[in-house]
């Protein structure tokens, strides 16, 4: 039996369940539906036949007024009841309880299941669909019992869910694993209830310290920011904050590397290009995606260069490093070339020791028995000043050097900016006709100190920049003046 205007009470349920169901208990928590379950007995099982005398009408307005105490009665119930207490008559109590105490039941726990429905998952809204289709008593099985079974099945599938989550974090995992392991009712329910807020707050945190910690300046103080706050705090810095503090680190280091010298052509030009777009999105492409990849092609280029003028030694270590992967590459400009250039140094002087005068074979031999920085002097000022040595003995009347020098200083050094900073500086230039050699000399000058570099040809130019002349002056001078000793002496000769 259906009371009138069940269906406007259905939807006031849907609209405005807060005013039907002031409690704070979840749907799925509903009281069970309690008392008769059938129309022909009331709640106490009394008979539904008039009363013969006012005991029994007591005993009715003793049970309308316990169904009114009781906490589980829904709103209908109440209502009815209030409405037979207050008729007041023994006819309309024992007509409450015969017949309007199921009615109003029907209709609260069609409103009960609809509000169910409206919060479950898809297994408990499936069997609430089929329970307000049904009967009374489809709807009172599915309070008592359907609810429960299909939602354990929701419970599992939203674990499941969880578990199948790249970004689930580990306790939740954890957590989430062991229930379904269980995989009573009662363990998946208390994980989503009880234990997965908790560890869902621990993992949250876990990732705020990690962002934190991989951040720049603004990720960093927004996460302290967060840190210091709620769990609502941590949420939104998870959710928005994070990507707008990172937008402001990524156009500060862009800006940075735009400002460095020391930053290639490739780097600098797709840099710029995501600037001038500005978005969030063109900031973090270029940092994340871009930069990897201009990084390593201008590093392929400097090292081409270094290798076009390097000696020997350097030449096969970039052909080397050219081979193999970028670490190899980034080894070889920042270790590798220094490494190589010193063994052309020293094969350089060697050979300047087999073919020079006394004094330059002296100065070079001097120079072998010493460290990288008196190569690194002897290349840069010792050669130029024993060939003047040597050169001058050569020019005296009468005498002659015991071994004479084949080697002249014919071209003026120059200096050349590396290609990982440093100043490299060719020193004078040697040639010789005939059977001589010729070969060149140089010196890298950092901020930390100086050291030499040396090969054959321009073995020293390892810069891919502009050329400088303020550490070539002095051996220029050496070499220009070694060059007049020369012309003198000839002519003296040509004389005699």
């Amino acid at each position: 039996m259906k009371l009138p205007k069940v269906s406007a009470v259905v939807a006031a349920a849907v609209l405005a369940p807060a005013v039907l169901f002031p409690s704070s208990a979840s749907a799925a928590d509903a009281p069970r539906p309690t008392g008769a379950s059938g129309p022909d007995t009331g709640s106490a099982g009394t008979p539904d036949a008039a009363p013969t005398d006012a005991g029994q009408e007591d005993l009715d307005r003793a049970e309308v007024r316990r169904i009114l105490a009781d906490k589980a009665s829904g709103v209908s119930v109440r209502e009815a009841a209030e409405k037979a207490l207050a008729a007041g008559t023994a006819a309309a109590l024992r007509e409450f309880l015969t017949t309007g105490l199921q009615n109003a039941r029907h209709t609260d726990y069609r409103v009960d299941t609809v509000r169910i429905l409206g919060v479950g998952g898809p297994a408990v809204k499936k069997a609430a669909e089929a329970a307000l289709r049904g009967s009374y008593a489809d709807l009172v099985k599915f309070l008592e019992e359907g609810q429960y079974t299909a939602r354990a099945q929701d419970d599992r599938a939203e674990v499941e869910r969880i578990l199948a989550d790249p970004a689930t974090g580990r306790l939740v995992r954890e957590g989430a694993q062991k229930a379904l392991d269980t995989g009573t009712p009662a363990a998946l329910r208390h994980f989503l209830t009880v234990d997965l807020p908790k560890w869902r707050e621990s993992d949250d945190r876990v990732k705020l310290v990690q962002i934190m910690s991989k951040g720049g300046p603004a990720v960093q103080a927004a996460a302290n920011a967060a840190m210091d706050g709620s769990y609502a705090d941590i949420v939104k810095f998870l959710q928005e904050g994070q990507y707008t503090a990172r937008a402001q680190d990524d156009r500060a280091e862009i800006e940075r590397l735009l400002a460095d010298p020391a930053t290639g052509p490739g780097v600098r030009e797709a840099g710029q290009k995501a600037l001038d777009t500005g978005t969030p999105t063109a900031l973090r492409h270029f940092v994340e995606t871009e930069l990897p990849v201009q990084r390593e092609h201008d590093a392929r280029v400097a090292l081409s260069q270094i290798m076009a003028k390097g000696g020997p030694e350097v030449r096969a270590a970039a052909s080397t490093a050219m081979d193999g992967s970028y670490a190899d590459v980034v080894k070889f400009l920042q270790e590798g070339q220094y490494t190589a250039r010193a063994k052309d140094n020293r094969a350089q002087v060697a050979q300047i020791a087999e073919t020079g005068g006394p004094a330059v074979k002296k100065a070079a031999l001097a120079a072998l028995d010493g460290n990288e920085q008196a190569v690194a002097t002897f290349l840069l000022e010792g050669w130029a000043k024993a060939r003047a040595e040597d050169e001058a003995a050569a020019a005296k009347p009468g005498t002659e050097p015991t071994v004479r020098p084949t080697e002249q200083p014919t071209t003026a050094p120059a200096a050349q900016t590396s290609a990982t900073g440093g100043q490299v500086v060719q020193a004078a230039a040697r040639t010789t006709s005939g059977t001589g050699t010729t070969g060149t000399a140089a010196v890298t000058r950092t901020t930390t100190g100086t050291t030499a570099t040396v090969g054959s040809g321009q073995l020293a130019a390892t810069g891919t920049e502009g050329l400088g002349l303020e550490a070539g002056g002095a051996a220029a001078a050496l070499a220009a003046g070694a060059a007049l000793v020369v012309v003198s002496r000839r002519r003296r000769s040509a004389e005699g």
